[in-house]
């Protein structure tokens, strides 16, 4: 059976309800997610079952995150448990000219402590046919960064292939040059996801957007490289699309447009990458998996909260509409 391994930090979310200010409000609405847990629960409903690599602490927190997983049906035989904290994140929706505000509560979180030898991947990678981060995970400390070097290299060793979803954010690398870091875990990869400002930020590539996917996959030795863009139409309304570069047959595809009504902005990109995984590990035609993936992503980003529980036949429906 076809498996994936997702690494990186499970955060739980914060938030005010509707268009309410950050603690301006009595409530706040929970969620669990991070980016790469958002990618294994996406693949879990996309019908590829995946496994969740992280470190939780012992307690509530970590137990509720837990059961969130398992009702998702991701695999959480790899999760470790230690340390004292669970990362937290409050998000802000934004409204109108107010745009979307996060606050990172995370330093000296369980996973931000992991002791990267305690993680046994040779056995965690030795059957699955996909491996999945972020540049996220480096950004957090050396335990995590060093975990992910690790995990890359074993998953090149048993040919299973490597996506890194690039995920830029300032907050956390806290005025640090990112490249030193993500330029070595990004090189040879077979799937590099990042929009125009993360690959110039992460990697120092700029070019006009037309050659931007190409000049990444030259450069980095990448089997295909997606770039996607989201445009900001209104207040409420955003524009998905992305271009896919292929390699070895030298095609970059680029995705019809998709124009939705934004009830949720998180998980998105998350969606993106777990649907376009989904597709390749599939067989599907590398442009067709990019109009999925697009759908998909555009199609998330209309439902609450940072997990994506579409399927396959959900998101076929609406590309049909």
């Amino acid at each position: 059976m076809t498996r994936a391994v997702t690494f990186g930090e499970l955060l739980l979310r914060l938030s005010p309800p509707g268009d309410e200010r950050l603690l301006a409000s009595p409530q706040l609405v929970t969620y669990f997610g991070g980016a790469e847990a958002n990618v294994a629960v996406a693949l879990s409903h996309f019908g590829v079952p995946c496994d969740y690599v992280t470190r939780l602490p012992e307690n509530p927190l970590g137990e509720a995150g837990l059961e969130a997983l398992q009702r998702e049906a991701v695999g959480t035989r790899w999760i470790a448990r230690g340390g004292e904290r669970l990362g937290l994140y409050y998000v802000e929706p934004g409204a109108d000219l107010r745009t979307m505000r996060v606050v990172y509560d995370r330093s000296g979180s369980a996973f931000a402590q992991l002791d990267p030898d305690s993680i046994d991947w040779s056995a965690i990678l030795a059957d699955a046919a996909w491996f999945h981060s972020t540049g996220i995970t480096p950004a957090l400390g050396e335990g995590p960064a060093q975990a992910l070097a690790t995990a890359l290299l074993e998953a090149r060793a048993t040919r299973a292939p490597v996506s890194l979803d690039l995920n830029y954010r300032a907050a956390l690398w806290r005025g640090r040059d990112p490249r030193p870091i993500i330029e070595p875990l990004a090189r040879g990869a077979d799937l590099v996801i990042g929009n125009a400002a993360a690959l110039q930020a992460m990697l120092g590539i700029e070019a006009p957007d037309g050659r931007l996917a190409e000049r990444v996959a030259g450069d980095l030795g990448c089997r295909y490289v997606a770039v996607t863009q989201r445009e900001s139409i209104a207040a409420r309304t955003q524009r998905w699309s992305a271009v896919l570069y292929e390699a070895k047959e030298g095609r970059c595809a680029t995705s019809s447009p998709q124009e939705v009504s934004v009830v949720d902005r998180v998980g998105g990109g998350d969606c993106f990458a777990a649907a376009l995984i989904a597709r390749l590990l599939g067989g599907t035609p590398p442009a067709d998996a990019l109009e999925f993936a697009v759908a998909a992503s555009a199609l998330k980003i209309t439902q609450p909260g940072d997990f994506s529980r579409l399927s396959v036949a959900e998101v076929e429906e609406w590309r049909r509409r």
